[in-house]
């Protein structure tokens, strides 16, 4: 990917290439530690050296330990994302790259970073998940408010995009850290939909780019009239971008920002307001480059080819597909999160009993009643009652005293 951006295209793409490469040097490294680290106290601890993720999950780590490791793995994945405020590598990079390279940097290698989170960090520091997910999740939230907010301002439609793009790995990190079924399988879900329609999006833009010579709204103007076919399809994929129903980027945002509700309400109502802004940057942008009266340099714009259309037509397909019809996506993704989410309820939630398993006893302690000196004592039992995985504990202590209750 450094040469790839280094090599082609635009006039700063040396200094974009750059600092791609060092912040995911930099990042990598703390993610190598942390391997080593988890390794080493796994062998420790068994005598056996092993890198198998099944094996260094059973590891047992001190809350200092877990949180340490959890920031090592999670440095990398925040930097390969990205996620605020470890972002600012990709306006960059973005902009400079080639159309080939923007779609795999986008559409590709940001889902490795969030991946990486769902597969790793959950997997092996679920208490340190349970500790920081209120960090990650505001994280999450501020990256799909700022990114929103500076999209809205940009002028250069590649780097709308890649600030677009900040804001949907906004939501992913939010539903990947609300800890619910829900969320979680829309995060996994808004993975493979937002390289899709983002891919989309930025081909698009290569392809206006190609006839017009410029990215920024201020140089274009008037398209639809030259090229229907091209903004009804750019119509399409900005609306999946928005969140429409009907087409992929809503069944993502649908279940993260439902499944957040539940346990996380006020990170999730915030979270909501990125739709609004994603929809006044996206249309306002749409409107400056495709209403209005064309310009003298747009009169010879040109309508995408039958071989443009060949290669946009199956990412349109996807995107209308997942949005009417998620149900063969969801049946794959949903039993792998379920278990996953027990995982971390079971280890990072030390007090929640497994789903399927008799409550623990209950003792009531003596209390003395009255002036006497006689103790009643009492062990009740929830027999064979079952609580959920991720049902709420309730910790009752009775305590009593001379000449009254408590």
């Amino acid at each position: 990917m450094y040469f790839i951006v280094a090599a082609f295209c635009h006039e700063r793409r040396g200094y974009a290439a750059t600092k791609f490469f060092l912040y995911t040097l930099g990042a990598s490294a703390f993610l190598l530690v942390g391997i080593l680290a988890l390794v080493a106290i796994h062998a420790d601890q068994t005598g056996v050296t092993t890198f198998d993720v099944r094996a260094l999950a059973s590891t047992h780590l001190s809350p200092t330990a877990g949180v340490l490791l959890f920031l090592a793995f999670t440095a990398a994945f925040a930097v390969k994302a990205p996620i605020f405020p470890f972002h600012t590598w990709s306006p960059d990079a973005y902009r400079e790259s080639p159309v080939a390279g923007t779609v795999i940097l986008a559409g590709v290698m940001a889902k490795l970073g969030t991946y990486g989170i769902v597969r790793f960090d959950l997997e092996l520091f679920p208490k340190a998940v349970v500790t920081l997910a209120p960090l990650l999740l505001t994280l999450g939230v501020i990256g799909i408010i700022y990114g929103g907010i500076v999209a809205a301002v940009q002028r250069d439609l590649k780097r709308l995009v890649a600030y677009s793009s900040l804001a949907h790995i906004g939501f992913i990190v939010v539903g990947a850290f609300a800890l619910t079924g829900p969320a979680l399988s829309g995060a996994v879900l808004q993975m493979v939909n937002h390289g899709v329609y983002t891919a989309a999006l930025f081909l698009l833009i290569a392809l206006i780019y190609r006839r017009s010579g410029s990215f920024s709204t201020r140089d274009l103007s008037g398209l639809q009239s030259k090229a229907p076919v091209l903004a009804g399809m750019f119509t399409i994929v900005m609306l999946a971008s928005i969140g429409v129903p009907g087409l992929n980027g809503f069944v993502g945002e649908f279940l993260i920002l439902s499944g957040t509700f539940l346990t996380h309400r006020w990170w999730a109502v915030v979270a909501t307001g990125g739709v609004v802004i994603a929809a006044i940057y996206l249309l306002w942008a749409y409107q400056q480059v495709f209403h209005g009266k064309p310009t003298a340099a747009e009169e010879g714009f040109k309508e995408i080819t039958w071989k443009e259309s060949a290669y946009m037509a199956p990412l349109i397909a996807v995107i209308v597909l997942i949005g009417v019809f998620p149900g063969p996506l969801l049946s794959r993704i949903t039993p792998s999160v379920d278990l996953l989410v027990q995982h971390v309820e079971q280890v990072g939630h030390a007090r929640v009993p497994p789903a399927g398993q008799p409550a623990a006893t209950v003792s009531l302690t003596r209390a003395r009643v009255g002036t006497g000196e006689a103790r009643a004592g009492a062990d009740v039992a929830l027999a064979t009652a079952d609580i959920p995985a991720a049902g709420p504990v309730i910790g009752v202590n009775t305590a009593g005293g001379r000449g009254g209750t408590r």
